[in-house]
């Protein structure tokens, strides 16, 4: 009997390795990124468990200090030879506000860059990785899709935060969590185990009856919000760009690693 000398894909990142930090509880995205990552390319994840923003503003607005957990995954992050890290929590981007991820990407980086091992790692956010995916779309005034456990205040801030970028959204929808979750308030979905529950279609279905004509693009945020399956049918429905939280993400992190390598099947985003 021979022996199989062949080798077998061991997932290595050769071409990027991409860190991301998450919230704590969730499974998309990992899931998600999984799903979408190119050979190649080896995602680590970091969880956090901090209250968002996941880096609050000093007193004088002049930066950020990150959370602790965030910087002992930074500091972790730091001797992995990764090229790119992102923040991957929308609430985060949208409730710290306009230069809040331009700050935190700052404070990341700095602390990536320490010791031999950390030099070259790019640091972005989710709230930096969506506005770059719309705008290489050419989506001016995005249709914004919320998850249903987003309470009403991020609802407003993250409409507020896209038309603070200049991409006023042409309108806005909280996913209907259907009828076994409509009693819970928003915030309560999640903790009650929604988040493991996630169906796509419910989710294509209201996108598709009720993105208005003056919208040129859907985006779908949040990513602990289950969505990529159902990005290119969307686009097809639609026959306008779809971007999603962690489509997004990947995308601008391979980017930021200078990584061109074919994604199918996720959206014309990864085209670009």
């Amino acid at each position: 009997m021979t022996k199989d000398t062949t080798l077998k894909n061991d997932n290595w990142g050769w071409r990027a390795r991409i860190g991301m930090f998450i919230v704590g509880s969730e499974a998309v995205p990992e899931a998600e990124w999984g799903a979408m990552a190119p050979d190649g390319v080896s995602v680590h994840a970091a969880r956090v468990t901090a209250g968002a923003p996941w880096a609050r503003w000093q007193a004088d607005k002049t930066g950020v200090d990150l959370a602790d957990d965030l910087l002992r995954g930074a500091r972790q992050f730091a001797t992995m030879r990764l090229t790119a890290v992102v923040l991957g929590h929308t609430t985060s981007s949208v409730v710290g506000g306009k230069g809040w991820d331009e700050a935190t990407a700052s404070a990341l980086a700095a602390v990536l860059g320490t010791g031999v091992l950390g030099k070259g790692a790019k640091a972005t956010t989710n709230g930096l990785d969506t506005m770059a995916a719309l705008r290489a779309s050419g989506v001016q005034r995005p249709f914004l899709v919320l998850p249903p456990w987003f309470p009403d205040d991020t609802v407003k801030a993250a409409v507020g935060y896209y038309a603070a970028h200049g991409l006023e959204p042409a309108g806005h929808l909280r996913m209907d969590p259907g009828g076994k979750w409509r009693d819970l308030p928003p915030q309560d979905l999640y903790g009650h185990g929604m988040g493991f529950e996630q169906e796509v279609e419910p989710l294509h279905a209201q996108i598709r009856a009720a993105c208005p004509a003056a919208a040129d693009g859907v985006l779908i945020a949040g990513t602990g919000f289950r969505c990529v399956a159902i990005l290119e049918t969307l686009e097809h429905d639609l026959g306008r760009p779809v971007v999603s939280a962690n489509q997004a993400s990947l995308w601008h992190c391979l980017r930021l690693s200078g990584v061109r390598a074919p994604v199918a099947g996720y959206g014309r985003l990864f085209s670009r």
